[in-house]
């Protein structure tokens, strides 16, 4: 059950969310939250949310995993706030030294996204964040970077999830957690 405090707070995060039709392509209905990031209430809000579900739910956590790009606006800060270290899971060619690749599709076109091969340690739990849940394919293409390094996913965070698409279904096992979902 939620707080009063995180029923405003979510409602905050709710008011900054926009909707642009037809972007990138025609039939897609994007999810910006580029209004969260210029409201610092809002970005803090998020923060606050995602960091009372992590000490609920994933005290053990080892680290937070952030998916290129916008998972690197919230990752950071989050892992920050719980005195934990951030990864970047990056598209293919954007890191510097050995690293771990994968493919996967995405909800209107294909991608490869890569870490660096001694970014997560085995046996290391492990966070993914992210600012979006589509079709799941980049949330499925980090988690199974995370297995090839021989981490453990505890779950994946993301600030939007896009129901009508399904991704969480495709990410099972692994335990989704949103803060708005359309």
């Amino acid at each position: 059950m939620a707080t009063q405090d995180s029923q405003s707070k979510l409602q905050l995060v709710q008011t900054h969310i926009r909707a642009f039709p037809d972007f990138p392509k025609k039939g897609i209905l994007f999810r910006d939250v580029c209004p969260i990031l210029k409201n610092p209430a809002a970005l803090t809000a998020v923060i606050d949310l995602l960091e009372e579900h992590v000490r609920k739910h994933h005290q053990n956590v080892d680290v937070i995993v952030g998916l290129d790009a916008r998972g690197f606006l919230f990752g950071p800060l989050l892992a920050q706030r719980l005195g934990l270290g951030f990864v970047l899971v990056r598209k293919k060619g954007k890191l510097p030294g050995a690293t771990v690749s994968v493919s996967y599709e995405l909800e209107y076109g294909k991608a490869e996204v890569e870490i660096q091969e001694d970014a997560v340690a085995a046996g290391q739990k492990v966070l993914i964040i992210d600012d979006l849940l589509a079709t799941g394919g980049t949330l499925l293409a980090a988690s199974e970077l995370i297995r090839k390094l021989q981490a453990e996913v505890l779950g994946c965070m993301v600030v939007v999830e896009l129901k009508d698409l399904n991704g969480i279904d495709r990410l099972k096992p692994h335990k989704v957690f949103s803060l708005v979902q359309y």
